[in-house]
């Protein structure tokens, strides 16, 4: 049986995509990234590699986005490649596991061996959490507002005699002074992610480290709620782990994600996860030496979820090329724009928009409207958003239209 598959969009054979770096600085005016069509050309290419475009006004990358244009034709690809020769691509598909990690590095700055590819934020996590050489009586500091996926592998450890500090921060707006006091000589993690999941509040990641290691602690910052739409350069700011799934502002599949630790780190954490390959002459089956990497890629014990890797380098592609710097400004104007319309419709706007604090996540209420049931309205309207802890949440992408805007706003109004 042939499989047989309709190229949706490709990247790499398309002219008209054929650099984005060309087309975005003949584009970019001064000022440019606003919603105005006469300097935006380059997003508006961008919104042609975002096939769900076509359909929905998408409103939900903070919970699942749509795979871009370049990740979907990538899965194509392997698809057919696979059913069709089996075995005989792998090497070319192992290669593109490779420059996901390359390009995963690239966007944080960070070297290549600091970065160990794995399946979602949670495991990354726990790399940390289950490798760190604990003793009883120390402790780690986290805010009480985090996803549970940055509060459970650290409450898991109260067993083993780890004290976890609870810091309140009221809709995620942690206040750096009292973070610092709840430090002490035996902390040794400070746990905190890089953007809120429910209102949008970003912190500071430099001044985080600083008080982490003013306090001899290290920092694990949870970046799946910025990466990717804000710049972040390890090599400058001291992060001491990081971990990120690509399913939501990069664009990619779920069940494939970054994990970074400083070079520094590698031997402080236990191995886990440890197997074929783990060591130095993977592939080697009949050498049993146990001999680790001595790079981040320790981690990834067994087979990679190829696919996966694959379709997100082709998405961190397509955000590289544009520059993560060009999309912040243009999520900002996107945001600023969505704001000032539900302020006009009534709406009161939750998320912080302030300074260096806002985020593509816009979470707000809507006078006697339920969240659970506008979402549900919306869907039926061909709009996609959430609702997160009482109120409805909104999270666009730079491809966002001003179009895509009034269309929320009268399915919420419907």
């Amino acid at each position: 049986m042939v499989i047989r598959r309709e190229t949706i969009y490709h990247a790499r054979s398309d002219p008209d995509f054929a650099d984005f770096r060309q087309v975005r600085d003949e584009c970019h005016q001064p000022g440019g990234g606003s919603m105005d069509p006469a300097n935006d050309c380059w997003w508006e290419d961008f919104r042609r590699r975002m096939p769900v475009a076509a359909r929905w006004a998408y409103f939900d990358h903070a919970g699942v986005s749509p795979l871009s244009g370049p990740a979907a034709d990538v899965l194509h690809e392997w698809t057919a490649d696979t059913a069709e020769n089996g075995v005989a691509g792998w090497t070319r598909w192992r290669g593109e596991v490779e420059q996901c990690r390359r390009l995963g590095a690239e966007l944080l700055g960070a070297h290549a061996d600091e970065l160990a590819l794995i399946r979602n934020t949670t495991e990354g996590i726990g790399l940390v959490a289950e490798g760190f050489p604990w003793q009883p009586g120390d402790n780690v500091v986290v805010p009480d507002c985090e996803f549970p996926s940055n509060l459970y592998p650290w409450r898991n450890l109260e067993s083993r005699g780890v004290e976890v500090r609870l810091l309140p921060a009221l809709d995620e707006r942690l206040d750096l002074d009292r973070l610092d006091e709840a430090c002490d000589s035996r902390t040794r993690v400070v746990a905190v992610s890089w953007v809120g999941y429910a209102t949008g509040w970003r912190n500071d990641v430099a001044a985080l480290a600083d008080i982490a290691h003013r306090r001899g602690a290290l920092l694990f910052l949870d970046a799946i709620q910025g990466l990717g739409v804000f710049p972040l350069d390890v090599s400058r700011t001291p992060v001491d782990f990081l971990a990120a799934d690509g399913h939501k502002w990069l664009l990619g599949p779920e069940g494939a994600g970054l994990f970074y630790l400083r070079r520094e780190h590698l031997d402080r954490l236990r191995p886990l996860g440890v197997g074929w390959n783990s060591v130095r002459h993977s592939g080697d089956f009949t050498n049993t030496a146990y001999d680790l990497k001595s790079s981040a890629d320790r981690y990834e014990g067994g087979t990679h979820n190829m696919a996966g890797f694959a379709a997100l380098a082709a998405s961190l592609r397509l955000l590289l090329e544009i520059g993560v710097e060009r999309l912040s400004e243009r999520l900002l104007d996107v945001t600023d724009r969505l704001c000032d319309r539900l302020r006009q419709v009534g709406a009161q706007v939750a998320s912080c928009r302030d300074g260096e604090r806002w985020s593509g996540i816009v979470a707000f209420t809507l006078a006697g409207r339920d969240p659970v049931e506008t979402k549900k309205r919306c869907r039926h309207a061909g709009v996609v958003l959430n609702a997160r802890a009482g109120r409805l949440r909104a999270s666009p992408h730079v491809y966002t239209s001003a179009e895509d805007i009034e269309r929320l706003l009268e399915a919420m109004q419907a």
